[in-house]
């Protein structure tokens, strides 16, 4: 079953996590010092915050798929919506590895379609080498979506 996610910017996360551990009633599932995150079930949710990359505010929607079968299915549905695909294959993020893709809608929304294979000690292996103020997942634009998928409305570079 896929589970809807969303990832939003903080400025103080110490803040954030009090506020949201209120609001779902639960404390996080995994907390770090830059990053917060709740699987809930009811309703069924991927929540992460961190205090990473650009301004406050939603980073990128997504749906995390529990099989590889749905995560292809996932793709199919992106790659037949008309818009570049940015298939990242296997790769760290988060404090996860993954297998991903990304597609951006016409208004530059970015959507995350990904496979959480197991979690890892570090916000993601290529930064722990080189840490630096990044996005919550890779580099983006100021509407958080990965750099190298255009958008209709703005037809500038981009790549992740």
């Amino acid at each position: 079953m896929k589970r809807f996610h969303v990832h939003a910017h903080v400025e103080d996360l110490q803040a954030s996590v009090a506020f949201y551990a209120k609001l779902f009633g639960v404390p996080p599932t995994r907390l770090e010092a830059d990053y917060a995150k709740w699987m809930l079930d009811d309703p069924r949710i991927n929540f992460a915050i961190s205090s990473r990359g650009g301004k406050p505010g939603v980073d990128h929607l997504g749906i995390q798929a529990d099989t590889a079968e749905e995560l292809a299915e996932l793709k199919a549905r992106a790659q037949a919506a008309d818009a570049p695909l940015l298939d990242e294959g296997a790769t760290t993020c988060c404090y996860a590895q993954s297998d991903k893709h990304w597609v951006t809608d016409p208004q530059g929304i970015a959507w995350e379609h990904f496979q959480t294979l197991a979690d890892i000690p570090t916000f993601s292996a290529s930064q722990a080498a080189a840490p630096q103020a990044a996005s919550a997942c890779c580099p983006a634009t100021s509407r958080g979506k990965p750099v190298a998928i255009p958008v209709k409305s703005n037809p500038g570079p981009s790549c992740c």
